[in-house]
């Protein structure tokens, strides 16, 4: 996933903005770049890593109190500085070598109608110097400016299809910065005399700990000290403020080579938290309500993408074996796109690491659409759209993971996934006193188990070097 960070304040914002994108880092990358507000606007990009467009900044001078920095995995268009974010817009008829631009934003997620928008914006006299829909956004943007930076970017968004979270400034209002989401996730960072954006509350970390996590549809407008968000209905929305603790700790590797074998080690951990307070098999450990609704579904729809599809194509053996109930697992994907057959009495099971994952975000509103309302969410952050935008949930206690091959994130999905299955098999007269006691003597031994094969780590790497020189 891309990373984005934003920042208006009265000091030099761009060590606040890199250190940003370096705690995003180990989400992977092929260019970055930051763009700041210095009597005109003005950037550096890099297709190096970040600590390279670190040594260009310092190089070049750049410094504001305004300022948008971004990590981009390349969608559309490849990895070059031309095509890496920030993007600017300077206005119908005028080139990139004309000036610094009136417009800058960086943008996380697809637009799926780029092409329509850059062809009226090019009958508009709109230059293009990329070739990404960011760009799109960034002329969007502009087209629509009649002096209140707010009402363009209100404007903009419902002309987009697709998914994104962006953030954009403009040099006729230098202390101001907007944000929107959809699909993608965007929170904002309260500070003192200052605020921020960040597609992460970790690239904040150190900076403010007051997050608030923005809602699907929301708009939110930075300023010097003050801010406020509107929800898709162009309404005041008061979004409550959460104290987040600093996750920069979980991107120190201590003992470790890297992090994927950081987070194999933290997996005892990780499930032992995750089972934290199970002393019995009951609906309530999904939330309030969810004895009746587990009473009325007659079968299963498990939605999700990646990794998270491996946890329900696992969890399908378990509930069909175990709570007996008809399962089926899709690609949340691939779902929407096709015309299925509705069943009300459906239990819709959604699996997402991070809660906001956009095509699983965006399977789970087609279901309901069908009139599929019965919902529950295996997460691992708590304060998601996932877990807002479902009846029940489960909240695993993975932690941060950093690691781009999933570890601890999908062993404790697994958990709570076999957890709903004994849930259900108890609802529905599936699962004995003496099974579920024997299940769960099973579970709370997972974590010495997990700790007794890691011990084993030195005998495999002797064994492995072993075969390795045969």
């Amino acid at each position: 996933m891309c990373g984005i960070v934003g920042a208006v304040s009265a000091r030099n914002i761009v060590p606040v903005l890199v250190q940003g994108l370096q705690r995003l880092e180990y989400r992977g990358y092929d260019s970055c770049g930051v763009a700041v507000y210095a009597d005109g606007l003005k950037r550096a990009r890099s297709v190096a890593r970040v600590a390279e467009l670190m040594e260009q900044v310092a190089a070049e001078h750049i410094e504001g109190g305004t300022g948008i920095a971004h990590t981009r995995w390349a969608t559309h268009g490849a990895p070059a500085v031309h095509n890496a974010h920030p993007h600017f817009s300077h206005g119908p008829g005028e080139s990139a070598a004309s000036g610094p631009g009136r417009v800058a934003l960086v943008h996380n997620g697809i637009i799926e109608n780029h092409d329509e928008l850059r062809a009226a914006l090019k009958a508009k006299g709109y230059r293009f110097t990329s070739q990404t829909d960011t760009e799109v956004i960034a002329h969007l943007v502009d087209s629509l400016y009649e002096g209140d930076l707010f009402d363009a970017v209100k404007a903009a968004v419902t002309q987009l299809h697709g998914a994104y979270a962006i953030a954009v400034f403009c040099k006729d209002e230098p202390h101001r910065v907007v944000g929107a989401r959809a699909g993608s996730p965007l929170v904002l960072g309260v500070g003192k005399d200052e605020n921020f954006l960040a597609s992460d509350a970790m690239a904040l970390a150190g900076v403010t700990d007051q997050i608030v996590y923005l809602e699907e549809g929301d708009l939110v407008d930075l300023q010097l000290g003050r801010y406020w968000v509107v929800d898709r209905n162009h309404k005041a929305a008061n979004r409550p403020v959460k104290t987040v603790q600093a996750h920069s700790g979980a991107a120190e590797l201590g003992p470790y080579r890297h992090y994927m074998q950081k987070e194999i080690f933290e997996q005892p951990r990780a499930i032992g938290d995750t089972l934290q307070g199970v002393e019995h098999v009951t609906p309530e450990l999904f939330g309030d309500g969810a004895y009746r609704v587990f009473k009325d579904v007659d079968s299963v729809l498990i939605l999700a993408c990646g990794t998270s599809y491996y946890s329900g194509c696992t969890a399908k053996y378990w509930l069909e074996s175990i709570a007996r109930i008809p399962t089926q697992v899709e690609i949340a994907s691939e779902y929407r796109y096709r015309e299925s057959v509705p069943n009300p009495r459906t239990l819709v099971v959604t699996i997402s690491q991070s809660g906001e994952t956009a095509d699983t975000l965006a399977a789970l509103k087609h279901a309901r659409s069908l009139g599929m309302e019965n919902t529950l969410t295996v997460c691992n952050v708590s304060t998601s759209a996932m877990v807002r935008e479902c009846k029940l949930a489960y909240i695993t206690r993975a932690g941060v993971e950093i690691g781009v091959a999933s570890t601890k994130a999908f062993t404790t999905q697994l958990a709570g996934l076999f957890l709903l299955t004994l849930a259900l098999a108890q609802v529905r007269g599936k699962l004995t006193d003496a099974e579920e006691a024997e299940h769960l003597k099973a579970m709370r031994h997972l974590p010495t188990a997990l700790q007794a094969v890691l011990a084993l780590e030195p005998q495999v790497i002797s064994w492995a070097e072993d075969f390795a020189a045969k």
